[in-house]
This record gives C-alpha cells, sequence and structure tokens, in this order.
C-alpha cells in the first residue's frame, strides 16, 4: 500500500552520517587487538629460522577519505580509500644458537576498504541494516626493526610481512562487521514504530517495505497514521499517493500525507475528544457577556421568559471527523460544527434550547519545533444555521458575533495551545533538527531539514 508517512535521506545526509561513522569507526579499529604471530621459515643452505612476533599494539588507524554512495535497489556502500595505521611489537628469532630480539615499528599504508550494507525491515516493522560484503586491500607495509643483526631483520622481514598483511585485512573486516552488528543495528532500531501522544492516541510509524535507495536519495516508507490507545480499529479510507520533488537542499526531507492528518482527525473523532463543553466560568474575564438566558434574550426574546436569568452551557461537536486536503500552497479545511445550546436548571439538569450548524474556513500555519509537527489555526468567516429549536423561531444571523467571540476568545486558544504540543517526527535516538523548511504539494506536506548528532 501507499505509505502514510515518508522519510527521504540524501546525498547531503549521507556525508553527515559518514562523518559521524568515520570517527567512530577510526575509535574502533584503534582499539583492534591483534593476535601473536609466530612460525618457522627455511633459508636455503642456512636453515631454519623461529621467530615469534608478540605484544602488537595499534597506535591509531586513520580513514581520511571515505563516501558513503547510494546503490539503487540495494543499499548503501562505503567506500574508505588512503587508509593507514601504525603498529607497535616485539619481535624474536632463532636460527640455531643465535637469538635476537627487539622492538618494531610499523606503518601500513594505502589501505583500502569497501564495505557493502543491506537494508531492510523486521517483522515489527523496524529498520534493519547488516553487513552484506566487505574487503579490505593493503597496498604498502613498512617495518622498522630495533636489534643488532641487521642481516637477520631483512630474512625476518620477507617472512612475517604476508602474514601480517592478511591478518590485519581479516581483522579490518570482523571489526566492521562487529560495529555494524553492535553498534549500528541496535542504532537503527531506535526509530519509534510507534510514538503515543497523549492518554488517547497514537502515531504508527513502522516500516510498509524495506529501505529504497535510489540513485539520488534513501527512501523510508512509513505506515504514517494515527490509531485510538484504547482500541484499535481500520481507517475506512486509503493513503494517497505522494510524488516528493527532487529536492536535495536539506539533509532529510519528510513528507506528511492528507491520510497522515486526516487519521488524526478521524481517531480523535471517533474518541471522542472533539466535543467541547463551554460554560460561563470558562469565559476569559476580559470577554464582557455572560453565558446565560439574559445575554441571549437580546438575541431570542422568547428564551428570557421561559428560563430567566439561568445559566448556560453551549456542546460543541463534529457530526464526522473533519477531514482536510492539501494543495499547493496551504491547506483546506472547513468542519461543520453542531452548537447545543442548554439551559442549566436549578436542579442541574440540562433543558435543551436549540441546535445550531456552524460551517467555516479554517486556515493552518505549520511548523517544527524540538522534533515535533507543531500547528495553530486561524478560522475564517462563519456561517450559521439552525437545526433544531426548543425555544421557537428566532433569526440565526443575529448570534453571529456571539459565537465569533467564543471561537475567537475560548475555542481557537484551547485548540492552538494542543496543536501548539505538536506530533513527534519519526527521529532516530539524539537527532536533532535545524534549517526547517515547509512547503505545501498536492495531497502532503513537505519538511525539509539539515540533522545534528547529539552524544550523551
Amino acid at each position: 500500500s501507499d505509505p502514510g508517512f515518508v522519510v527521504r535521506i540524501t546525498q547531503a545526509g549521507l556525508d553527515y552520517a559518514n562523518q559521524l561513522a568515520t570517527e567512530f569507526l577510526e575509535k574502533e579499529l584503534a582499539q583492534l587487538k591483534l593476535q601473536d604471530i609466530s612460525g618457522d621459515f627455511r633459508i636455503r643452505r642456512v636453515g631454519k629460522v623461529h621467530y615469534e612476533i608478540s605484544r602488537l599494539d595499534l597506535r591509531s588507524f586513520h580513514l581520511p577519505y571515505s563516501q558513503i554512495s547510494l546503490v539503487p535497489s540495494v543499499g548503501l556502500q562505503v567506500s574508505i580509500s588512503n587508509a593507514f595505521a601504525e603498529v607497535d611489537g616485539n619481535w624474536r628469532v632463532k636460527l640455531y644458537f643465535i637469538k635476537d630480539h627487539g622492538s618494531f615499528d610499523l606503518k601500513v599504508e594505502n589501505v583500502y576498504i569497501k564495505i557493502s550494507l543491506k537494508l531492510g525491515s523486521d517483522s515489527s516493522g523496524k529498520p534493519t541494516i547488516d553487513t552484506s560484503d566487505c574487503n579490505t586491500r593493503i597496498s604498502r607495509v613498512w617495518v622498522h626493526f630495533s636489534g643488532k643483526l641487521a642481516w637477520l631483520y631483512n630474512l625476518f622481514y620477507g617472512a612475517i610481512e604476508a602474514r601480517f598483511r592478511k591478518l590485519l585485512e581479516n581483522e579490518v573486516c570482523e571489526s566492521v562487521a562487529r560495529s555494524v552488528r553492535n553498534k549500528l543495528k541496535p542504532y537503527a532500531r531506535t526509530l519509534p514504530v510507534t510514538a503515543r501522544i497523549d492518554a488517547m492516541a497514537g502515531i504508527d510509524y513502522s516500516l510498509v517495505a524495506p529501505p529504497t535507495a535510489t540513485a539520488q536519495s534513501l527512501d523510508v516508507d512509513l505506515k504514517g497514521e494515527f490509531f485510538s490507545l484504547a482500541h484499535r480499529s481500520t481507517v475506512p479510507f486509503l493513503p494517497v499517493p505522494m510524488a516528493l520533488p527532487p529536492d536535495h537542499d536539506r539533509m532529510v526531507y519528510f513528507g506528511a500525507s492528507s491520510y497522515f492528518f486526516n487519521t488524526a482527525a478521524f481517531t480523535y473523532h471517533k474518541a471522542g475528544a472533539l466535543v467541547f463543553e463551554l460554560t460561563d466560568s470558562m469565559i476569559p474575564k476580559g470577554v464582557d457577556f455572560h453565558l446565560n438566558t439574559s445575554t441571549f434574550s437580546a438575541f431570542i426574546p422568547q428564551l428570557e421568559k421561559k428560563y430567566p436569568e439561568t445559566p448556560m452551557k453551549l456542546r460543541l461537536s463534529t457530526p464526522s471527523a473533519p477531514f482536510l486536503s492539501i494543495g499547493l500552497g496551504a491547506f483546506s479545511l472547513r468542519p461543520v460544527v453542531d452548537i447545543q445550546a442548554y439551559a442549566i436548571l436549578p436542579n442541574s439538569s440540562l433543558a435543551p434550547l436549540f441546535l445550531l450548524s456552524l460551517v467555516s474556513n479554517v486556515s493552518a500555519v505549520i511548523d517544527v519545533k524540538s522534533g515535533h509537527i507543531v500547528g495553530s489555526l486561524d478560522v475564517g468567516r462563519m456561517k450559521l444555521s439552525l437545526k433544531q429549536s426548543d425555544v421557537g423561531t428566532f433569526q440565526v444571523r443575529m448570534l453571529q458575533s456571539i459565537m465569533n467571540i467564543f471561537a475567537s476568545n475560548i475555542l481557537l486558544p484551547r485548540l492552538n495551545a494542543r496543536l501548539g504540543e505538536g506530533f513527534p517526527l519519526p527521529l532516530l535516538d539524539r537527532i536533532q533538527l535545524s534549517n526547517i523548511l515547509v512547503r505545501f504539494h498536492q495531497n502532503f506536506l513537505l519538511l525539509g531539514a539539515d540533522v545534528r548528532y547529539q552524544p550523551r
């Protein structure tokens, strides 16, 4: 199925990941523990020479040139060239009754490493990453021995150079595979496949397919669906296709489809969260009227006769989930709200007064803060109509000004306070976003950002 949410990592993002990975891999390779080497070799007309190489200490391992490349339909390839390392150690040789020992400095130059990474997803929808191939090639090895018998060093060097080269090539690939298995793979699993929002809802960010590498980017398709924490049910509509533009100015892009936002509306509506009850105690102090029959009798004279000086309650609800559409330039939202008015009787029971239908155009401002999609709404011109009255007929347009005050001073601040808390983006652990870009496209919202990794 089509995803409701897409994460796109550009080459700029991969270059930043390569920088972090190189720093980490240098530290890991510098901690390699190399095993001792020993053996015998026979020299024609001289005899058998026994040698031992011990206490190998890898002082440093430098990776000056590295790159992460996209391999379409396969995954990622890490290429490291011109790497070099320095090793200290002790040596000992024996030829008949001749013995010598000492220390040595070894420099390995022109090391080339190629690592292939296979990307996938597991049964829970979390991303997976494994090493599918690794090759290391060492071009040059330089050794400086300290000791007395110079003629013996040359024999010694010729015997161990090939073995040492092979040992280091194997150890490098084993270290890379171990780092991917023990560090990178668990880190990839910090991507949240479910994100709890509040006591009612969460977001399903599970992968609907393995990550896809193209020539320009790495795309990760996510379900991108809100769900009820109390009882999850099937959403009665499908995601719409998204065609993300080939932008590459930011390290990462997020495509949030209209399906993503509409599953939020569906979930909260079904949970009863889109119901608001207003009483006189909730009216801000700066608003110069009260929610009672005396105020409304100016527009509905018969109200004061039937319920004189009686407090009122307004119950706002949506008959159906308020779905939005996203087009070039903006959100389009035109919710329908039922407003049921009650008189609060002395025994605290409610007497129905009238039922209004309110339709309004709503605009939205979207931003990203602290890894969350945040927003605020603004209500345009409202249209009222009378659906039912228990106090006789009256001119609905006379209530327009009061409803404008309720919407702008009470309802909107409550909605915007919740939207200001935002909804979490699917981010790996310790990733922070900056340089945010927000654009509207047909059927989806595009968010672009640069990323920074914050170590613990």
